[in-house]
């Protein structure tokens, strides 16, 4: 029998990706298809959800044409996807009532003031992990449902339904409707410690029950895709919400392991194992459900995000025009021994965890006549790295965990000057994997776990290779004399606005 391959179908919020994995976990081919973004208001982000699957779908079947492969090829399909992003559809003819509302869109931020300032706070806490925000799907759709006329009588008598990408996906590939709990606990409407929906929350935002998909885990089989898509019906059988993903695809199994994707912002999970409450503000969050095993095993992660990661880099590039790619601020960087006490808090949008400041601004510290390009370069990269660490720190305090390494993705990962810094700031190494699509991975792992195309969490562990290592070489006293100058800056930038 020839070899078969796993399908990893990665739906991001610009582009939806088809990856095909080995059983090494080695990428075999990919297609990938950009769609529109759409900004109706100030604030406002959304997607056509016709847009997302006609994309997606197209991905998935040039993949597989590519390569020559047919249904019989597939051992199963992983879907991993842009979390929080909220559809809304007719459950009979399968057409949206909506366009998406895409988890950046701040649309319904005064109904969650008003939530807040009734004290609601501690409940969603206590129940969700979550702080009540409109980057989650709760709001999106209850405003769906009060915006979109006859929607509200339409959802009560049962004939809509409201999921996350991941469900609006495998409803189209199969007709089955359902989400997994990663993706089920980034909505505000989630149990993450029954694993249910929850009665008092959906009161609380007045979303009829009757609109929500079935949860179900996130390894093992939860659908077939219908044979006209690709010819036969293929299991689906994994499914988590991208930064659980990422989790899973860096191997971070056990409790006390941690991973930051190093995107446009930055994104650090770590694995708590049981769901430990912050109370240094960060988020709780189902990291997966494995089906494999009886009773079903759900581990738990700390969460924290960074609102500027690689969009920093960008900011030097396109606002101070101090570099022409985002590839040339190591070089730049590196042209300068160090920062020459420049420090960068690029809070351009506020702070994200654990400071949640939304009035904190960009502040840029310590100039002299003596500054150069290369010194702001390099504090902008110490400032990505700074922020991280921050969020790290808060895991560990909540976690009382002791923290062994960082693992690290995304596409700043492969800038060596700032992997060296955020190994020297924490004190602890940074490994860089030698797959670095941790997304995609993770969900295939997940499918390929479900269908026994792997056999054990082990098996997958033991498949995870270093391509570099970081060892801290920064002194005990330096590391706490540049972490004092920056808490300094911190509160600058707080002061600001």
């Amino acid at each position: 029998m020839s070899e078969q391959f796993i399908l990893a179908i990665d739906q991001g919020t610009t582009s939806s990706r088809a990856i095909l994995f080995d059983r090494q976990g080695h990428i075999h081919g990919t297609a990938q298809q950009e769609f529109r973004q759409i900004f109706p208001h100030a604030g406002w982000v959304e997607h056509d959800a016709n847009e997302i699957w006609s994309s997606q779908l197209a991905v998935a079947q040039q993949v597989l044409r590519d390569h020559h492969l047919t249904a019989k090829d597939i051992a199963a399909i992983g879907i991993t996807n842009q979390r929080e992003t909220t559809v809304l559809w007719d459950k009979k003819s399968g057409e949206p009532v909506a366009n998406a509302i895409v988890w950046q869109d701040r649309r319904t931020a005064t109904l969650c003031d008003a939530l807040r300032a009734d004290g609601k706070g501690p409940l969603v806490q206590e129940k969700t992990g979550l702080i009540i925000d409109g980057y989650f799907s709760g709001t999106k759709l209850s405003w769906l449902l009060d915006n979109v006329t006859g929607a509200r009588e339409r959802a009560e008598r049962g004939e809509l339904a409201f999921g996350t990408v991941d469900a609006w996906l495998i409803y189209k590939l199969s007709g089955e409707y359902v989400t997994d709990t990663s993706n089920a606990s980034r909505t505000m409407l989630f149990n993450i410690h029954t694993l249910n929906w929850d009665d008092e929350l959906l009161s609380l935002l007045n979303i009829p029950r009757a609109i929500l998909p079935k949860v179900v885990p996130s390894s093992g089989i939860a659908a077939h895709t219908r044979s006209e898509f690709f010819g036969a019906p293929i299991p689906i059988a994994g499914i988590a919400g991208d930064q659980q993903a990422a989790t899973y695809g860096q191997a971070c199994y056990h409790s006390g392991m941690v991973k930051s994707t190093y995107g446009t912002g930055c994104f650090i999970l770590m694995n708590t194992g049981r769901a430990v409450t912050s109370k240094n503000n960060l988020l709780t969050t189902v990291g997966w459900t494995t089906g494999h095993s009886t009773p079903h095993h759900t581990d738990y992660m700390l969460e924290g995000g960074v609102f500027m990661g690689g969009a920093t880099i960008q900011w030097l590039r396109d606002g101070l025009g101090i570099i022409k790619q985002s590839a040339d601020v190591e070089a730049l960087a590196s042209n300068v021994k160090d920062s020459d006490g420049v420090t960068f808090v690029p809070a351009f949008s506020g702070l994200g965890a654990p400071h949640w400041d939304a009035y904190a601004r960009g502040t840029l510290l310590g100039l002299t006549r003596g500054t150069t390009a290369g010194h702001i370069a390099r504090a902008a990269l110490e400032g990505i790295a700074f922020q991280t660490a921050d969020v790290v720190s808060a895991m560990q305090k909540d976690a009382t965990l002791p923290l062994k390494e960082l693992r690290v993705d995304g596409g700043a990962a492969s800038n060596n000057l700032l992997m060296q810094f955020q190994a020297d700031i924490m004190g602890v190494p940074v490994v860089r994997p030698q797959v670095t699509e941790t997304t995609a991975l993770g969900a295939a792992y997940l499918a390929g776990l479900g269908v026994g195309y792997w056999n054990s969490q082990e098996e997958i562990a033991a498949q995870w290779k270093v391509e570099r290592r970081f060892e801290p070489s920064m002194a005990a006293d330096e590391r706490s004399s540049r972490l004092e100058v920056w808490n300094r800056a911190i509160d600058r930038s707080k002061t600001w606005a």
